[in-house]
């Protein structure tokens, strides 16, 4: 299909964007989970960038690293477990 990566990309960025919005919420709250918030997203996206760069390496496409990247968002955009308890 012509369109699937591209549909894709996008559908990732718009779901990325809620997990952004969410993680930054954490960290302008500040304190201890602010702090511990940041340098997980930044472990994250160095894991995620040599995970990238492996798959691309080994001859994998772009298609690839673009579902490798969605699993990730995908993963980080579930509630903490805590969320429900503390309505």
């Amino acid at each position: 299909m012509f369109f699937y990566p591209w549909y894709a990309a996008v559908m990732l960025a718009v779901e990325a964007g809620t997990v952004i919005d969410k993680r930054l919420w954490k960290i302008a709250q500040g304190g201890a989970e602010g702090a511990a918030e940041s340098q997980l997203m930044v472990e994250e996206k160095v894991a995620a960038l040599f995970e990238a760069g492996s798959v691309l390496f080994a001859g994998g496409s772009s298609t690839e690293v673009i579902d490798m990247y969605h699993k990730h968002v995908a993963a980080n955009a579930l509630p903490e477990p805590n969320v429900w308890l503390e309505l």
